[in-house]
């Protein structure tokens, strides 16, 4: 017979997942905020560091599982990516690199001027550069908002992600090459780990929609066979080191372009997909500690700061160039404030691999947490403003 603490253990995760769906759906129904910022705040409050109810995060099965959620959400994110758009319109990806590049200018001089060393420097600005897809797909689903500052989130955080893994691979590899300061290795690596994973994520939009198509029931099964296919990507990935992001990514970008269409229902990957999207959200949170969060309060503020400012002046200063209004583009780039679930999935894998992290995960504990618990209201806000969802679209 296991005893109790065993038994107590093994139902930790199915009772987070549980209570953290309950306080999304009552808590979106009595406040009208996004699900998410729920699922987060229950992650942080049952977390080992807080409750004590979820385990010590330690990687394995519920990493795994994390991670195949956020390759799900980037599939329909990559399958959303309108690559003519972006060709018939480039300014929008001038958009993404400078306001990318500025985020990453501005968070390296105000970490620094906090003290922290170079290396911690780098690895925040670089991990500053990113929007986390899994918050803006979640909560622009939930809104079922459409229009300019809706796909331009959507595309910038799809750019973002990437520009984003570039140069925490480029932090990485420059950190292990350091002593040599061979630092073109570093960024050949980084641009190599990008080039693979993207034909890795190529290959799989190519062959599954085919696979599909010659079974013949591509209209009724695509949502398992793309989410099989995304589970086995993610494997591949693990197996050879490779960006699960970049794949997932270059995976649904394939498969749009290859014709496949997908129903209304198929977009949030069913029920897998909502189970998945709630462990996600809790993982995410229930790797910070109250008291890693409290020693990095003040740095968090000037980073959230700083980033926020950054990317809304970066959008709004392209604005007129790629089409909107000044407004449109502030409200863009308020749009790309969430971060949490990216950061934190990058951040375990790196410490999986054996790198020394303690200076960046305690100076990003108190950012993740309020981005966790804030940025899908900013979102949610931004998407209202603009005039984007149903409710303000058709209300008085």
């Amino acid at each position: 017979m296991p005893d109790l603490l065993s038994i107590l253990t093994s139902l930790a995760w199915p009772f987070a997942v549980a209570v953290a769906w309950l306080a999304g759906e009552f808590g979106q129904r009595w406040t009208g905020l996004p699900r998410v910022s729920f699922y987060g705040l229950v992650g942080f409050i049952l977390a080992s560091g807080q409750v004590g109810v979820l385990p010590v995060s330690a990687g394995g099965p519920v990493l795994v599982m994390a991670d195949v959620a956020f390759a799900l959400v980037l599939f329909e994110l990559g399958y959303r990516i309108n690559l003519r758009w972006l060709r018939t319109n480039p300014w929008i990806g001038v958009t993404a690199v400078a306001e990318a590049g500025a985020t990453f200018g501005a968070v390296y001089l105000v970490a620094v001027g906090f003290g922290n060393a170079q290396m911690t420097a780098l690895m925040l600005a670089s991990l500053s550069m990113a929007t986390s897809p899994a918050t803006v797909v979640r909560v622009i689903n939930e809104q079922r908002s459409s229009g300019q500052v809706t796909e331009r989130v959507m595309h910038l955080s799809a750019l973002n992600c990437v520009l984003s893994v570039f140069a925490f691979n480029l932090v990485v590899g420059f950190s292990l090459f350091h002593a040599s300061q061979d630092l073109a290795d570093a960024a050949l690596n980084s641009l190599a780990v990008l080039a693979l994973s993207a034909l890795a994520g190529a290959v799989a939009g190519l062959v599954v929609p085919g696979v599909l198509r010659a079974l013949g029931n591509l209209a009724q099964d695509a949502t398992v066979g793309f989410a099989l296919a995304v589970i086995l990507l993610v494997s591949v990935t693990y197996t050879f080191q490779l960006s699960p992001v970049v794949a997932s990514l270059a995976f649904g970008l394939t498969a749009r372009h290859r014709r496949v269409a997908f129903a209304q229902a198929q977009r949030n990957f069913g029920a897998l997909g909502e189970l998945l999207a709630v462990l996600l959200f809790v993982f995410a949170a229930s790797t910070l500690d109250w008291r890693q969060v409290l020693a990095g309060g003040l740095l968090a503020v000037a980073l959230i700061a700083v980033r926020l400012l950054t990317k809304m002046a970066g959008v709004t200063a392209f604005a007129h160039l790629s089409g909107i209004s000044w407004r449109k583009g502030a409200l863009t780039g308020l749009g790309l404030a969430p971060l949490s679930v990216f950061v934190i999935l990058l951040l375990e894998h790196a410490r999986e691999a054996g790198l020394q992290l303690a200076d960046a995960v305690r100076a990003l504990a108190a950012v993740t947490l309020l981005l966790e618990l804030f940025a899908p209201v900013m979102l949610q806000r931004a998407l209202m403003w603009a005039h984007e969802t149903p409710e303000r679209q058709h209300g008085p």
